[in-house]
């Protein structure tokens, strides 16, 4: 932190992560400014300003140790009184003559609160401000939850009783273990009832004394007994015609194995499908692939925040499906990391229990599977990017498939050439988009450059790319059978074609910026290598755009006399 990065700071005013603390009137207590750094810990971390009032005027700090502020006493006396202690950067700023205090907050990796046992966070007052607002203790819960250190479907439910469980339910998830496909566990298949829902770790305790956790009315409940328990489980599954009047609009409150059973059943009833015929087998081409469906539909079911009001909603359009649930993303995940972050459950007991039932991927990559799904079928891949700190939302594209595609696969599958998951991402972008750099491949498959960078080698090792280009210029495109083989051999040689075209007028430019141009520039301005430069510039020269002045090393280009 510096004297610019204050200045910064101070003229943008209070933010969520930003708290000014004035001292004109009054010298800020400790015990203000412990409450403040709880504050902030408590929700995304941030920085206090100590000696800037609200209005963003630079007043300076009051000294707080004699004759200066010792920033290491400071960030001692912050962990002291801070439970777990909270280890904070504290920085002394001299801002133009005087010392502004900076207090770096890191986020909480769980509940913070003071050692006197007050618990704040940072919210959005009715005002539209920023402010600290105390924690009740469903919040206290819910916070826990969130950061992954408490499971809600774990916790004890004192009122409930064995009895609260339907039987129906138990021999429902005795027969998903049988009907997916060696997905599930088959250890729960001879097991009573009771011994089930303690494998499953939702009920503990002997026969006569069970202890009922939330798990457990989630998993197997009466509707009765979720209505009185938990009451805050829905689901909602609505089809909506193109002028978004709903066909369908129904709401659930049923235990989660039987709402994953029906949801399944509607899936399938609703996802029509092609045919594609490839030498002597057929392939079914659906409009959505289950897989996709299955597995977004049930992690929100699974991941969902159990402590806040909302329903998930599975939404069918006429060209998309999109899917919500309440509780944003746990710690560590977002948009740009779902398909390499670890699994990270926001019910970990849940998680386990429709791995177990077959429901769900056990290797945890359930979201990879929602886009090898679509890429398998030439289809847009699935957006998370309408997710909020409230909510998850997946959208996945429909739409017709690219059957060329669907074509060249299922035959390199026959054929024993399976594509691997990051090689299908990349043939669907290329597929649409026809070009992509290494930094847009990165983005894409969420690695990083090197790494990435070896998969678009091994592809062009295989036939199925091709590179344009040198170093940071490289961009890969498929390769010409590849073009062929999904009917778009015109696409390669427009390709080819733009190149070409692109390097010539770059080449131009410089001329007509600059005077000249050597080969050795042009190689570097075009990223290709000095022969292709030469090439590209005989063109120009034998077209008439372009004249030799010079020989050997001391030859460049020039505009032709005629232009």
């Amino acid at each position: 932190m510096d004297a610019r990065e204050v200045k910064r700071l101070a003229a943008s005013g209070e933010q969520f992560t930003v708290e000014l603390k004035g001292e004109t009137s009054a010298a800020l207590s400790d015990g203000e400014l412990v409450h403040a750094v709880v504050c902030l810990a408590n929700a995304e971390g941030g920085t206090i300003l100590v000696g800037i009032e609200d209005d963003g005027e630079i007043t300076g700090a009051r000294r707080r140790h004699g004759e200066r502020t010792d920033p290491s006493r400071l960030a001692a006396l912050i962990a002291a009184r801070t439970q777990p202690p909270v280890r904070t950067e504290v920085t002394v700023v001299d801002v133009d003559d005087v010392d502004v205090v900076a207090v770096t907050v890191p986020a909480g990796g769980r509940l913070v609160g003071t050692t006197d046992g007050k618990y704040v966070r940072r919210a959005i007052g009715s005002d539209g401000r920023p402010e600290c607002a105390p924690m009740h203790s469903a919040e206290l819960l819910a916070a826990e939850i969130d950061r992954g250190a408490r499971d809600f479907a774990a916790l004890d439910v004192p009122e409930a009783e064995f009895t609260d469980l339907d039987p129906l339910e138990f021999d429902r998830i005795r027969r998903l273990v049988r009907e997916t496909e060696g997905r599930g566990d088959p250890s729960l298949l001879e097991l009573s009832d009771f011994d089930i829902a303690v494998a499953l770790g939702c009920v503990s305790g002997t026969r006569r004394d069970p202890a009922i956790r939330a798990g457990a009315l989630l998993l197997f409940g009466s509707e009765a007994a979720l209505a009185k328990h938990i009451p805050t489980h829905e689901v909602a599954f609505q089809a909506l015609r193109p002028d978004l009047t709903a066909e369908v609009n129904d709401f659930f409150c049923w235990p989660l194995l039987r709402v994953a059973d029906e949801l399944l059943s509607r899936f399938r009833a609703r996802n029509t499908q092609d045919e594609l015929q490839v030498g002597l087998l057929r392939v079914a081409v659906p409009a959505y692939p289950e897989a996709s469906l299955r597995e977004a539909t049930m992690n929100a079911l699974v991941h969902r925040d159990f402590t806040k009001l909302g329903s998930v909603h599975v939404q069918w359009y006429a060209d998309r499906v999109e899917i919500s649930n309440p509780g944003g993303f746990m710690p560590g995940l977002d948009p740009g990391n779902l398909l390499v972050a670890p699994p990270t459950p926001r019910n970990p007991l849940l998680a386990d229990a429709f791995k177990r039932a077959g429901l769900v991927e056990r290797t945890g990559r359930g979201v990879n599977l929602i886009f090898g799904g679509q890429a398998r079928y030439g289809r847009a891949l699935p957006d998370y990017h309408r997710s909020t700190r409230e909510h998850v939302t997946v959208v996945i594209p429909g739409g017709p498939a690219n059957l060329a595609l669907v074509r060249f696969l299922t035959e390199e599958s026959e054929a024993g050439r399976q594509m691997g998951f990051e090689q299908l991402l990349v043939l669907n972008e290329l597929a649409h988009e026809r070009r992509i750099t290494t930094a847009e491949a990165a983005t894409l498959l969420q690695e990083d450059t090197g790494s990435v960078r070896g998969v678009l080698n091994r592809m062009v090792d295989a036939g199925l790319l091709e590179a344009r280009g040198e170093r940071k210029g490289r961009v890969w495109m498929l390769a010409p059978a590849l073009y062929e083989a999904i009917g778009e051999g015109s696409g390669y040689v427009r390709g080819r074609g733009f190149d070409a075209i692109q390097q010539e007028q770059m080449i131009l430019q410089y001329v007509e910026a600059y005077g000249s141009i050597t080969r050795g520039q042009a190689a570097e301005l075009c990223r290709v290598k000095p022969e292709q430069a030469r090439r590209v510039l005989k063109r120009l020269t034998e077209r008439g755009d372009l004249g030799l002045v010079g020989e050997k090393r001391g030859a460049r280009y020039e505009r032709s006399p005629k232009l």
